[in-house]
């Protein structure tokens, strides 16, 4: 565990406190800045695989009325296996 000094807007800080209360801010902050890098870790996952099923091989996923006539159609062969 490490301190750190953080500086704030104070209708901010109002809000937090409102939420959770003067001693609850530390664990509010660490939540928050721990939702915050899982959301920008998921973005930069998302930017690195962009486009990935493009090209010829993926033609079912060219739009949603493709990918759902695929998805039909292998539901359709697995009842009939």
């Amino acid at each position: 565990m490490a301190r750190t000094h953080v500086v704030m807007d104070q209708e901010i800080l109002e809000q937090i406190d409102r939420r959770v209360g003067a001693r609850g801010r530390s664990r509010f902050l660490e939540q928050a800045a721990r939702e915050k890098l899982a959301r920008l870790e998921l973005e930069e996952a998302l930017q690195a695989t962009s486009g990935v099923a493009g090209g010829k091989d993926y033609e079912h996923w060219r739009d949603r009325d493709s990918a759902t006539a695929w998805v039909r159609e292998g539901r359709r062969a697995d009842r009939a296996s």
